[in-house]
């Protein structure tokens, strides 16, 4: 859990000793975090993703409100008016009628203002988009609690949390209904992301939940897929129909 100092006056910032580091986020009620590696929560595949209250481009948010009942994809940013993101976001935007279909929400992150992230939207329609709306939220993390709660930085990075400058790096979250983890995925932050591939891995985790499958090398809508090796070619037959036997733990079917 992270340890939570209020401070409640000016009087009382300025009794700390200088070598204290403060810093004063840009939401409502400042507070003083001290980042611990050892008190950071764990984000693996089953985990339930960490829950924030934080500001963002529209609006503040309660994040497990947010999700509701549909699936996200959290993704974070090393910084505002960076060229690699500014292609990536305008990619993820021009994309959202697709992961609307899935029932997906998409949200951004990056460690700037609102007002900053407002004024990068305006880029990205300008350059990207071609002049559509930017079509989802992202998050103002001044505060740099997200990036801690989600394991966003490089080792250097992580010693700067409370006073330097940090740029988050390049994370994918894909979340389901029940709040838990499902994929993650970690770029550094020359290297852009490929949009198509998490819209892919959402149709194989939605599938596999639907239908009981696995999705094989480079899978795509409408491909064969995998039986899993946990169930007997008898039930398989029963739930598939035909199917192909490559090795008796290896077997293929096209799905209606």
């Amino acid at each position: 859990m992270l340890s939570r100092v209020l401070i409640r006056s000016a009087a009382v910032r300025t009794a700390l000793p200088r070598a204290t580091p403060v810093f004063r986020p840009s939401i409502v009620g400042t507070r003083f975090y001290s980042f611990k590696q050892e008190d950071q929560p764990r984000i693996r595949i089953g985990s339930t993703a960490p829950n924030f209250e934080v500001n963002t481009t529209s609006g503040k948010i309660d994040f497990h409100s947010y999700i509701g009942d549909n699936w996200v994809v959290l993704f974070s940013h090393p910084a505002d008016f960076t060229p690699v993101c500014t292609t990536e976001l305008g990619a993820f935007s021009k994309l959202k009628p697709e992961f609307d279909k899935r029932g997906v929400k998409l949200i951004g992150l990056s460690t700037e203002g609102v007002d900053s992230h407002n004024q990068w939207i305006k880029d990205i329609e300008e350059v990207v988009t071609g002049g559509e709306k930017f079509g989802f939220p992202i998050i103002a993390d001044s505060t740099k609690e997200v990036a801690y709660k989600y394991d966003m930085v490089t080792e250097d990075d992580f010693k700067n949390l409370e006073s330097g400058v940090v740029f988050t790096v390049r994370s994918v979250f894909v979340i389901d209904p029940a709040k838990k983890i499902r994929l993650t995925m970690t770029y550094p932050a020359s290297t852009g992301r490929n949009t198509a591939e998490v819209l892919r891995v959402v149709d194989a985790l939605q599938l596999a939940d639907k239908r009981g499958i696995a999705t094989p090398v480079d899978w795509t809508e409408g491909q064969d897929v995998i039986i899993p090796p946990t169930v007997s070619n008898e039930a398989a037959k029963e739930k598939f129909g035909s199917f192909k036997q490559v090795k008796p733990y290896l077997r293929f079917t096209k799905l209606d």
